[in-house]
């Protein structure tokens, strides 16, 4: 390692469960200015598979956390997001993006309205201090307190359909807490002193059921000082493997999820997969004025779509063209196989596909975001070229079918 990279690594921030993941053998790389696990000596394709079938374990601390405080909040927000909040109600959460004046993506976010006096919102690694500057900009935006409560507040995902099976053991009052968990929803504060939600050994911390797989999962908020415990815990319990930022891409990848400042960022957020994340009625019309409304027309925007492949071979991410009918008409934004998904008789499927042929195992998909000039129709062939290969691939409305996110808890 060079005297340079010596000193990145040490200016890198770390999760409290760095040296856990360290002692696993983890491959930790620069993410966000956090170092964190790439994946673990079990590889990310095992990985990636472990969330489909059972469930994985992801560190996602270093993800950032803040909360809005202040007479009015619930008002300022429905302007600075883009997802109608105003009848969001505590204890349920939202998707939503933030947008700059030019109709450009800031970052994305999930917003958790607490009271009607409090909102947190859970954005991108290193991303609270422009997110707060941002919002401290908008019109009566330093009207209200902000608190950023990254890195004293750690997060813990457990994904995959054994999740709520495996985490019901160490939550106190389980029973109850699991009764009526709607996807989206979320129980528990982030003022932890005063949260109801509670591990059986007294921890306090927020539970949501959201995640970035596509699959049935929670995400896990609490205090940094006691993360390593549950980590420990949830890992000697057995049921579960732990995963890394690879498997975490490709399986969002394969939900048809965007990696903010890759899948959005300084383009008009419009014309994309995304659209539940704007308020539009059933005519295509916004039933809200907010901020970067006026920039997004659809009409001169590119236009971003998911594409999947034949075979698992990749194209880089960085730099490769799209081709349509010999004509380049745009770039790769996003390029991973889905090692989850492949084809019986043309039509792509997936581990929770009914009525899979005896035996069958995945060979995975390349798949992934294309950003181009034109609209084009799923099934629609093109042609994706870097400097070392050239794939044929087919626009799609969807990626790995049949995820188990929406599905009843069990």
């Amino acid at each position: 390692m060079s005297t340079e990279e010596q000193k990145n690594a040490l200016s890198l921030r770390k999760t409290a469960l760095n040296a856990a993941h360290a002692s696993l053998g983890a491959l930790l790389v620069d993410f966000g200015g956090w170092e964190m696990p790439l994946w673990y000596p079990s590889g990310a394709v095992k990985e990636h598979l472990a969330v489909l079938s059972s469930a994985g374990l992801f560190d996602t601390s270093h993800m950032s956390v803040f909360v809005i405080r202040g007479e009015g909040v619930r008002e300022f927000l429905q302007y600075a997001l883009t997802r109608d909040i105003s009848t969001l109600a505590p204890g349920k959460a939202g998707y939503s993006i933030l947008l700059n004046a030019c109709g450009h993506t800031v970052d994305d976010t999930i917003v958790y309205p607490l009271d009607e006096k409090r909102f947190a919102l859970v954005v991108n690694a290193g991303m609270s201090a422009t997110v707060i500057a941002h919002l401290r900009e908008l019109p009566r935006g330093k009207n209200f307190a902000y608190a950023d409560l990254t890195g004293c507040c750690a997060k813990l995902d457990i994904q995959g359909p054994a999740a709520c099976r495996i985490l019901r053991q160490y939550m106190a009052g389980a029973d109850d807490l699991f009764a009526r968990f709607p996807y989206f929803s979320f129980r528990g504060d982030f003022d932890f002193a005063s949260s109801a939600v509670r591990l059986t050994d007294g921890t306090p911390l927020l539970l949501s059921r959201t995640g970035y797989t596509g699959e049935q999962g929670f995400e896990i908020f609490l205090p940094a000082d006691r993360v390593l415990l549950l980590w420990e815990k949830l890992l000697e319990g057995g049921g579960l493997i732990p995963c890394g930022l690879a498997a975490r891409d490709s399986l969002r990848t394969g939900a048809v999820l965007p990696l903010s400042h890759q899948d959005i960022g300084p383009w008009p957020f419009t014309n994309t997969p995304w659209t539940f994340a704007l308020p539009l009625d059933s005519t295509g019309a916004f039933t809200k004025d907010f901020m970067g409304r006026a920039a997004l027309d659809p009409a001169t925007a590119d236009h971003t779509l998911p594409f999947v492949g034949f075979d698992p071979r990749k194209v880089e991410t960085r730099g490769a063209r799209v081709f349509h009918e010999g004509a380049d008409v745009g770039c790769v934004l996003t390029a991973v196989a889905d090692m989850g998904i492949g084809r019986v008789d043309g039509k792509v499927v997936g581990l929770a596909s009914p009525k899979l042929p005896e035996g069958w195992r995945p060979r995975g998909l390349v798949c992934g975001f294309v950003k181009i000039r034109r609209p084009l129709p799923p099934g629609t062939m093109i042609s994706l070229k870097d400097s070392r290969r050239e794939i044929s691939v087919e626009i799609s409305s969807d990626i790995r079918p049949h995820r188990t996110a929406r599905q009843a808890l069990h």
